[in-house]
């Protein structure tokens, strides 16, 4: 399989900072792979390396199989980019704001038109063409992102966070679009704090901390990784939170959360605690209605690998 995005050993200091500590990646053409890591793990500044708006230190970047320090105008042609922050003119009308970009990327004439009204259709925005983005909601604002991303037909998109702040309607016609260009055949690297949408949509994720990449593989390679630990649902009733100083107390209980009547357990695996957990349950006055073993997920992978403590 072709590689079409590659970053050997990729070294970023600010001001004495390692930003980015010898990151190697290798994503091959065609999947939707996923970044993720805390605040401050290096992300950022690991997209703003590819997309060349930061020069690294050392290593190097290969996109397309050409060297980011060789790469022509042809190269930026291949690329899209949804940034974060909405990158978008509310002076300018729909349509006008993908006439800029297209006009970027050296798009001229029927091509040119073809492709807005390509982008603006996949994006479920073409009878809103005449309209002011200023008027837009959140939702519709992120979704015209994409399409100023898309409008030059790149074969790889770079999407930063770009669900953030959003209703779950725009949210879902969001990673349908997704899997819908991944499907034509567009590579995209997909970085949220979602943890949800990475599960569902990517099939080699990698987790980057502290400027470095502390793992990658699936979903499920990654909970192996962290298979110290083993996670207890219970459904009960009649309860109150006073119940969970109680069970994070118990031997080997690394986490603990009360959701409605849902309490969720993180223990460190062959601990054997469920009879002490019970018994908080039920000195709590709690009734069990129902309790199960549950397969880690990327969320709970995620807090073990980097930490459950608050990243400023």
């Amino acid at each position: 399989m072709q590689i079409i995005l590659e970053t050997k050993d990729v070294v970023k200091r600010y001001n004495g900072l390692l930003a980015l500590d010898n990151v190697s990646l290798r994503i091959p053409e065609g999947c939707i792979f996923g970044l993720i890591g805390p605040n401050g793990a290096g992300k950022t500044t690991l997209i703003n390396a590819i997309i060349s708006m930061t020069k690294i230190d050392s290593g190097e970047i290969m996109v397309f199989g050409q060297s980011l320090d060789t790469a022509d105008r042809e190269f930026k042609a291949k690329l899209g980019v949804v940034p974060q922050e909405i990158a978008l003119y509310d002076d300018l009308s729909v349509y006008q704001n993908l006439d800029f970009f297209g006009r970027l990327y050296g798009l001229r004439g029927i091509k040119l038109k073809e492709n807005i009204k390509e982008a603006l259709e996949f994006v479920d925005l073409w009878e809103r063409r005449n309209d002011s983005p200023k008027r837009f909601s959140g939702g519709m604002k992120r979704r015209l992102n994409i399409a100023c991303a898309l409008v030059h037909r790149p074969e790889l998109v770079i999407m930063d966070e770009p669900t953030v702040g959003i209703d779950p309607q725009s949210r879902n016609h969001i990673l349908a679009s997704i899997r819908r260009l991944n499907e034509n055949g567009t590579t995209i690297v997909y970085t949220s704090h979602y943890m949800d949408e990475v599960e569902q949509l990517c099939a080699d994720i990698a987790i980057l901390d502290h400027g470095r990449v502390i793992a990658r593989g699936t979903k499920e390679q990654l909970a192996d990784m962290v298979a110290v630990e083993e996670k207890l649902v219970m459904r009960l009733s009649g309860t109150s939170y006073t119940l969970l100083d109680c069970v994070k107390g118990v031997q080997g209980v690394k986490a603990a959360k009360l959701e409605s009547n849902r309490l969720t357990v993180v223990s460190r695996i062959r601990i054997n605690n469920i009879n002490k957990i019970i018994d908080c349950v039920l000195d709590a006055g709690a009734i069990i209605e129902g309790i199960n073993m549950e397969r880690l997920t990327l969320g709970d992978v995620f807090l073990t690998l980097t930490g459950r403590s608050l990243r400023d």
